[in-house]
């Protein structure tokens, strides 16, 4: 049985607003062609819409702990180009003089170091013990958002909104509640909707590869908030982490990859609300909704 192939995360059967999602099936043939259908079919499985990013973080933020002689330092390190929120869980505490914090929280600037705790032998000579837990997230939860009207992060169109905030297919976790999905043709020119520091970049993601997002690109703004362009054509992003953008950089061109069912640009809005991104609510300068979907063969 041949695949019916579907064009757009949001646009398979179901529309903008209906309040049921469709069960997706992802199929890939013995020439590694991705297919996506909404019909069961033999050697399929379910595509499970995750709400997640796999950005490796772990090999940009690090817990640093220095044993020696009676003591032990914790360390927190931040290589990101962007302020990173860490926790830092110390428990089953052995041997440890008093006053030992049992939780550290901090915010790290971008691109530094910060001891986060020290635990010394109440006993010298025996061994400390304790456990520990460590975690983090990208971002100030004390900074405030400003308001602010995103110009359309493309060039080229007119295009349409597929699926908007809150769309029951994809669009319902606290990563993504308020993103947008818009389809467009892959390779068109991706722009900075809004000026700020490169953060992360993924750059290697073929169709259908192993990261939900697939290729994409993250920009830090100035209130703290960070724009996410997912789904990008492999190979096609021109920026580098670190460096600055302004409105209208070209950023990459739109592509097809990760969990995506057809060609289209995921453009979310997130903000680190303690310890943990969110989306938050945002809007475009022009209406987009009302525009034709060349997808689905309009002009």
């Amino acid at each position: 049985m041949q695949l019916r192939p579907l064009l757009c995360a949001c646009a398979m059967a179901l529309g903008i607003g209906q309040a049921s999602a469709a069960t997706i099936y992802k199929y890939t043939d013995a020439y590694g062609v991705t297919s996506y259908t909404d019909r069961p079919t033999r050697g399929a499985k379910v595509l499970v819409f995750a709400d997640r990013m796999n950005e490796r973080l772990d090999q940009q933020v690090h817990l640093d702990v220095n044993k020696q002689a009676g003591v032990t330092t914790f360390s927190a390190r931040n290589e990101l180009y962007a302020p990173v929120e860490v926790e830092l869980r110390l428990a089953n505490l052995g041997n440890v003089r008093p006053g030992a914090p049992s939780l550290v929280r901090r915010v790290l600037p971008a691109r530094s170091t910060l001891t986060l705790a020290t635990l010394v032998a109440q006993r010298p000579g025996q061994g400390l013990r304790f456990s520990q837990k460590f975690r983090y997230s990208l971002g100030n939860p004390s900074s405030a958002p400003m308001g602010y009207q995103y110009p359309l992060p493309w060039v080229g169109g007119p295009f349409r909104l597929t699926q908007g905030p809150n769309g029951t297919f994809s669009h319902f976790g606290p990563r993504s509640r308020y993103a947008m999905d818009i389809a467009m043709p892959v390779g068109t020119p991706i722009i900075a909707a809004r000026g700020g520091t490169v953060v992360k970049v993924e750059n290697n993601q073929g169709s259908g590869g192993a990261n939900p997002s697939g290729n994409f690109v993250r920009v830090l703004h100035d209130d703290g908030t960070m724009g996410v362009y997912l789904h990008l054509m492999q190979g096609s992003v021109s920026v580098r982490e670190g460096q600055h953008v302004a409105v209208g950089t070209p950023l990459a061109r739109s592509g097809n990859t990760g969990n995506s069912t057809g060609p289209h640009l995921h453009f979310v809005v997130q903000r680190n609300v303690g310890l943990g991104l969110e989306s938050i609510p945002f809007q475009f300068n022009q209406p987009v909704g009302s525009l034709p979907n060349f997808a689905l063969g309009n002009k």
